[in-house]
């Protein structure tokens, strides 16, 4: 049996909000039902298109594994742009480096990583 859609990580999401619309998604102490998730994830690939993330765009992600991760780890690819998770455990000199290897165009930035961002910084 074939599938009548393309096996993306925007039709899965879409899947799993049809199929799963009020079923409760717990990330840490947030809580929400996967059709808000939907919006979180659209809320914010419109917000990457306004700052000017277009397909092919590589962005980067300095985070662990929270709520905004996992919307940023749909809303990126959905837009066609390119996903690169910063590992947080390399020593800043590393994380600089495969940033720069990576020719990351946009950095999105956990709070609690700001003097790690501040520190590889040119």
């Amino acid at each position: 049996m074939r599938n009548s859609y393309p096996l993306t990580i925007g039709t899965l999401l879409k899947q799993t909000v049809y199929r799963r619309s009020t079923r409760e998604i717990v990330y840490g102490k947030t809580r929400y039902s996967w059709t808000k998730l939907y919006d979180r994830v659209n809320g914010l690939a419109a917000g990457l298109a306004d700052m000017g993330v277009r397909q092919g765009s590589k962005v980067a992600v300095v985070d662990v594994d929270t709520n905004r991760y996992l919307e940023a780890y749909y809303a990126v690819p959905m837009m066609g742009a390119i996903l690169h998770t910063v590992n947080v455990r390399l020593p800043p000199e590393q994380i600089a480096y495969t940033m720069n290897h990576a020719e990351d165009d946009f950095v999105m930035v956990r709070d609690e990583f700001l003097p790690l961002a501040t520190k590889i910084t040119p």
